[in-house]
């Protein structure tokens, strides 16, 4: 976080909700003035309520946090844990997960992998799993992970290859989205 960010939250005593507005304000400014107009401007709907995203916490919370990450992000990996306690502490924060894999082919493919969980009910396992983790993420180191999150592994490939075109749609639309908001890193 930015230096001076650390400091205003520093010296608050407010609620959770506003340090949760504060932090989406924060969000904001970093994303700059010019909000890549070239691109068209991200909708609500498109950053709040793409039915392919998973959400985590309440799906009907009247408090939206929406996070783009990458699982090989050292950031995104601290995060997590904070995130997390904010949706169990709040028992109306929706947490919505925008998988962009901005760091490589493994960040792309854990990604696939993860979003296949989906089709098995087990997006939240997987994503724990290899977000969990404090090395790089391999191939193999993938598939090991979610094998230990009680997820079918061949269960996953099969649903991968099957779903592929929506996967890679969904994560296209994350990219999008990300650089239409002036993204230009994780979280």
């Amino acid at each position: 976080m930015h230096k001076g960010i650390d400091v205003a939250l520093a010296g608050l005593t407010h609620s959770r909700r506003d340090l949760l507005a504060l932090l989406g304000g924060a969000a904001a400014l970093a994303a700059g003035p010019d909000l890549a107009q070239a691109q068209g401007e991200p909708t609500e709907a498109s950053v709040l309520r793409d039915p392919d995203n998973p959400v985590l916490g309440n799906p009907d919370g009247d408090i939206s946090i929406v996070e783009w990450f990458d699982f090989n992000c050292p950031y995104c990996r601290k995060l997590e844990p904070e995130l997390r306690q904010v949706v169990q502490d709040d028992g109306k924060v929706r947490l919505v997960l925008k998988d962009w894999p901005i760091l490589g082919p493994v960040s792309v493919l854990a990604s696939r992998v993860a979003l296949a969980c989906k089709y098995q009910g087990k997006y939240d396992k997987a994503h724990d799993a290899l977000i969990g983790v404090s090395s790089k993420l391999t191939e193999p180191r993938i598939y090991e992970l979610i094998a230990g999150a009680d997820v079918d592994v061949d269960r996953t490939k099969q649903d991968l290859a099957a779903n592929a075109k929506a996967i890679d749609g969904m994560l296209a639309r994350n990219n999008e989205t990300a650089e239409g908001l002036g993204f230009q890193g994780t979280p």
